[in-house]
């Protein structure tokens, strides 16, 4: 049985994204590379979107540091502790792959945290553009020139 969700767009410095939700918590944020569209154009769309629309209108405007939305992580038990490391990570702070690895536990895996990274379903509130490789910026699903704004909006030399 699937369960009914909710999208609507917002429309950013970054391009549309596209918030998804149950009707309770927050469960998706889509970047415009994902393809996603929004049904409909939010007008009718739970308070939590509403409320996630807004918040994310303020962190753009430079209002906000940090989001106050009640989601929910799909993943697996290593997604989802690597997605709790990304929450911990500070505006306008990096770390590497590797730091991201040593936090979950995981000395040797970089690469699998990148990978969980990768899979974030809630990007830029769970702000996994606060990772980057050692030796550069590193991959982001949205493309490398919304990283850079995504870390120059925080004050991030990239």
């Amino acid at each position: 049985m699937t369960t009914a969700t909710f999208t609507m767009p917002v429309d950013t410095p970054v391009g549309r994204l596209v918030l998804e939700s149950d009707g309770d918590v927050l469960i998706g944020l889509w970047l415009p590379t994902s393809g996603m569209k929004a049904r409909g154009d939010g007008r009718d769309a739970p308070p939590v979107l509403k409320d996630a629309a807004t918040q994310l209108e303020e962190y753009f405007a430079r209002e906000r540091t940090g989001f106050d939305i009640p989601m929910e992580l799909d993943g697996t038990e290593f997604q989802r502790e690597v997605w709790a490391e990304l929450l911990a990570i500070p505006y306008g702070e990096t770390i590497s792959y590797g730091e991201l690895a040593r936090r979950v536990g995981r000395p040797r895996g970089p690469r699998a945290v990148g990978q969980a990274n990768g899979k974030n379903p809630i990007a830029i509130i769970v702000p996994c553009h606060r990772v980057v490789a050692s030796n550069g910026i590193g991959g982001y699903g949205g493309g490398l020139p919304m990283k850079r704004a995504l870390l120059t909006l925080e004050g991030v030399t990239a």
